[in-house]
C-alpha cells in the first residue's frame, strides 16, 4: 500500500457499488472524490467525510464541473477513474422508445465518453493511470427484456477494447469489471424506469404484457437469487485493477459471469440462445 494517498474519482456512489467501494477505498489509503447525480446524496457523502460533488452524465456541464474542481485540489493530478454510474429501462426492444434508448445511451455510454476523454489528457501528462469500466454480464452476453441495457453495455465492451489498445504505451491501463447478479439498488430502480417509458399506456397494447406483469411480480418480491453477491465482492476486483503493477483487461464477479463467459467461448449462437432464452422464461 502507498504511504501518499492517490487519487481516485468515481461515479454513481449514491448507493451499491460506488458507495461500497468509496467507503473500502478511502480504508486503502486513497484520496477518494466519489461523485452522485443528485445533490442530496451528495451532502450525505460530504457528510461521512468525503470530498463529494455533484455528477450527472445526463448533463454535460456536471462533468466538466465535478472533474475540474478535483482537478483543482489534487494539483492537477488525477490517478484513478472509476465509472461506474448506470440504469436500465427494462423492456422488449419493440416496446423502448426511441427518446428512452437516447436517455440510457448517454447515462451509460455517452456521458462516461465525456468523462473519460477529459481525463485521459490528464493521465497522459503523468504519464500513468487506472481507467476502471463497470460494465455488466450484460455486456458480453444477450438476454430477452434486457436489451436497452444489454445494448449500452455491449458499446462499452468494445469502447474499452479499443481504448486499451490506443492507450498502450502510455502508462494508462484501462479494465472492465463485469458483474453478474449484484445485491444493489438496481432493479428497484429498473422497475421505476419500466414506469416511465413503457407503462402504463405501453403495457397495454404491448404484445408482452402478460409476461411483464409476471416478471414484474417477482421483482418486487426482491427475490435475492442462488448467485447474488454484495457490492464488496466488486469492489474487490476494483482493488486489483487499480492497485496491481498488472491490472486485467477485465474482471469476471460472479459465477453466472464466469459460467456464461465460458459457455460463449464455446457454444454455438444457436444453443446459447437457447440456454439463454430458456434462463430468461424461468424468471417469468
Amino acid at each position: 500500500m502507498y504511504t501518499t494517498p492517490r487519487s481516485v474519482l468515481m461515479t454513481g456512489c449514491s448507493t451499491g457499488i460506488g458507495l461500497t467501494a468509496a467507503h473500502l477505498m478511502r480504508g486503502r489509503n486513497w484520496r477518494v472524490f466519489p461523485t452522485a447525480r443528485k445533490q442530496a446524496d451528495v451532502d450525505r457523502l460530504r457528510q461521512n467525510g468525503f470530498e463529494a460533488f455533484l455528477l450527472d452524465y445526463e448533463k454535460p456541464e456536471t462533468i466538466k464541473t465535478a472533474l475540474g474542481t478535483v482537478l483543482e485540489r489534487t494539483e492537477g493530478k488525477l490517478d484513478a477513474l472509476f465509472n461506474n454510474g448506470a440504469y436500465a429501462i427494462p423492456g422488449a426492444l419493440e416496446d423502448m422508445p426511441v427518446e428512452g434508448l437516447q436517455t440510457l445511451f448517454q447515462a451509460n455510454f455517452f456521458g462516461w465518453h465525456d468523462l473519460t476523454r477529459q481525463v485521459i489528457p490528464v493521465m497522459r501528462t503523468q504519464k500513468s493511470g487506472r481507467i476502471v469500466q463497470c460494465s455488466s454480464i450484460l455486456g458480453f452476453i444477450a438476454m430477452k427484456y434486457r436489451g436497452a441495457y444489454t445494448s449500452s453495455k455491449f458499446a462499452l465492451e468494445a469502447y474499452s477494447d479499443t481504448l486499451r489498445q490506443e492507450l498502450a504505451g502510455t502508462g494508462i491501463q484501462v479494465s472492465l469489471i463485469e458483474p453478474g447478479p449484484i445485491a444493489t439498488e438496481f432493479t428497484p430502480n429498473s422497475l421505476a424506469n419500466f414506469d416511465q417509458w413503457i407503462g402504463p399506456a405501453g403495457l397495454e397494447s404491448s404484445v408482452h404484457r402478460t409476461t411483464y406483469e409476471k416478471r414484474r411480480s417477482r421483482m418486487e418480491k426482491g427475490e435475492p437469487g442462488p448467485f447474488k453477491l454484495p457490492p464488496e465482492a466488486v469492489v474487490k476486483r476494483l482493488i486489483h485493477a487499480l492497485e496491481a503493477q498488472k491490472p486485467k483487461p477485465r474482471y469476471y464477479v460472479t459465477i453466472p459471469t464466469t459460467v456464461l463467459g465460458v459457455a460463449k467461448r464455446f457454444l454455438s449462437t444457436r444453443v446459447l440462445d437457447r440456454v439463454l432464452i430458456r434462463a430468461a422464461d424461468s424468471e417469468e
